[in-house]
Formats: C-alpha cells, sequence, structure tokens
C-alpha cells in the first residue's frame, strides 16, 4: 500500500478554483449561457419549424454538392427517410440543433487556435500535451465543471461536448497549416504577399482538406457525446437512448441508438465530400 504521508490531493484547490468562478465570475458564464441557449433555441427552431420534406431536400443538395455522385445522395435519401420511419425526425431535429450549435462554436475555437498553434513553436509546445489530456479524459469528467458553471440543461451539454470534440479540429487545422509547401509560401512571399494574405490566400485555401478532416473528426465525436450530453438535460436522441436504459426498453434504445448512427452517416459522407478536392471527385466520377 502507498504511504499515506506521500499522498497529495488535487480536489481540495480544484474545487476551490471552481467555487471562486461561480461567485466572482457568475455573470460571465450567465451571459455566455444565454448568448449560446439562443443560438441553440433559433437553430433549432428553425430545423424543427421547417417542413420535414423541405429539411429532406436540404440534405439532398448538400449530399449532392459535396459528393457531386448519385448513388451517395440516394444513400443519404434513404438513411435520412428511414429515420421518419422509424418516427425520430423531430428527435433528430433537436439533437441536429445541439450538434450544429457545437460545431459552430468548436469552429470558432478551433481553427484560429490551430492556426496559432501552427505559427508559433511556443504555442504549440503548451497546447499539444493540453489536447492530450482534453482527448483521453473520460468525457463524463467534463459535465461536472459544466453543471456547476452553468446548471442543468442543453447550454451544459453543449460546452461539454466542446472541450470533447474541438482539439481534432486543432490538430488538423495545424497539421493542415505545417504541411503547406514551403515554396508556394516563398513565392508568394515573394510577389509581395502580406502574412495575412498568404494565410487566407494560399495557406487556407490548400490546408482545407485536412481542416474539413478535423471538422469531420468534430462531428464525430459530438455525435459520440450525444448520450453522455443527455445525462444533464440535452433533449432529443441521446436522452431516448437513456430513457431506454432506464425502462430496460431494448427497442426504445435500438431505434434512438440507429438515429444517433444515421445522423453520423449523413453528416459523414457530407462533409467528407466537402473536404474532398474537386479533382478527386471528377476521378470518382
Amino acid at each position: 500500500m502507498f504511504p499515506d504521508s506521500l499522498h497529495v490531493s488535487i480536489r481540495g484547490p480544484i474545487n476551490d478554483f471552481v467555487r471562486m468562478l461561480v461567485i466572482e465570475y457568475g455573470f460571465v458564464f450567465k451571459a455566455i449561457s444565454t448568448v449560446i441557449l439562443q443560438g441553440i433555441l433559433f437553430i433549432e427552431q428553425i430545423l424543427r419549424g421547417l417542413p420535414w420534406w423541405a429539411v429532406f431536400l436540404i440534405f439532398i443538395a448538400l449530399a449532392w454538392q459535396a459528393t457531386r455522385r448519385i448513388g451517395l445522395t440516394a444513400m443519404v435519401a434513404v438513411l435520412l427517410f428511414a429515420v421518419g420511419m422509424l418516427g425520430l425526425w423531430d428527435l433528430t431535429m433537436q439533437t441536429l440543433a445541439l450538434m450544429l450549435m457545437a460545431t459552430l462554436v468548436s469552429v470558432v475555437i478551433g481553427v484560429p487556435m490551430g492556426i496559432w498553434v501552427a505559427k508559433s513553436r511556443i504555442v504549440r509546445g503548451i497546447t499539444l500535451p493540453v489536447l492530450d489530456v482534453m482527448q483521453t479524459m473520460p468525457s463524463f469528467v467534463y459535465l461536472i465543471p459544466a453543471i456547476m458553471l452553468f446548471g442543468l440543461g442543453k447550454v451544459p451539454a453543449v460546452l461539454a461536448t466542446i472541450v470533447y470534440a474541438v482539439p481534432p479540429l486543432i490538430r488538423l487545422t495545424d497539421l493542415g497549416i505545417r504541411q503547406v509547401d514551403g515554396e508556394v509560401v516563398e513565392a508568394a512571399q515573394a510577389f509581395g504577399g502580406s502574412p495575412r494574405q498568404i494565410l487566407f490566400g494560399v495557406e487556407l485555401p490548400l490546408a482545407a482538406p485536412t481542416i474539413m478532416a478535423g471538422l469531420n473528426q468534430t462531428i464525430m465525436m459530438a455525435l459520440s457525446m450525444v448520450v453522455v450530453a443527455s445525462m444533464i438535460g440535452a433533449r432529443g436522441l441521446g436522452e431516448q437512448v437513456l430513457n431506454g436504459i432506464q425502462t430496460l426498453d431494448v427497442g426504445k434504445g435500438l431505434e434512438a441508438g440507429l438515429g444517433i448512427v444515421i445522423l453520423a452517416i449523413v453528416l459523414d459522407r457530407i462533409t467528407q465530400g466537402f473536404g474532398r478536392p474537386r479533382s478527386e471527385d471528377r476521378t470518382h466520377g
């Protein structure tokens, strides 16, 4: 048995720090919560307010625009139709609203952070170990500070999802920027391009496929948090799975699980399609 005299606990200082944040900066977290909640409700109102066929057609158009392949577009159509036939359409729209909000905030945080990591060796040395911790920490752990700072409901669920899902986007943005051919950057500099012009005109366009792969991974990881997030008030398909567990209703849980899988496949195919170079699309066509 390890000696008690050498035991050091970080629980107390961490709890004191979080308590201090709640007391001293509660108004900041309330403001953040209000902005995010209004964003979620706005997206959810649009998705649930539109006729099912309008959302269906939007996804079909996105699938065709992303892939230019009839087979994949037809598969997306069949999968979305299956969601409706299973009676999961409204729940899927609720889950999609949460995912879109989490993804939007992840992009706002992840892409600029990834660029900064790629441009600064010091920032990269500090950030990568933090990302390692964020990716290996059990997802349930993120629920505790989220509840303490934001209470129960959609907002802490989205924020816990963001913390869990944003690291791949930061990593792959960093990778994409660093993989841009140095000779191309030098040529842009020789033509008098400023760092800002080179970033937006050369580096980001060339890194776009890798960044889109990071976005794809972020969406998949966000969907993997659906059931966990339902434990603190996130509604939708995750709540159905949780109810199925609590009532030992295998069919209910399996139906909602299939809905999550279908949503994951649809979003995966669309984001992969947008991330693929157009020349590759022509080759497949």
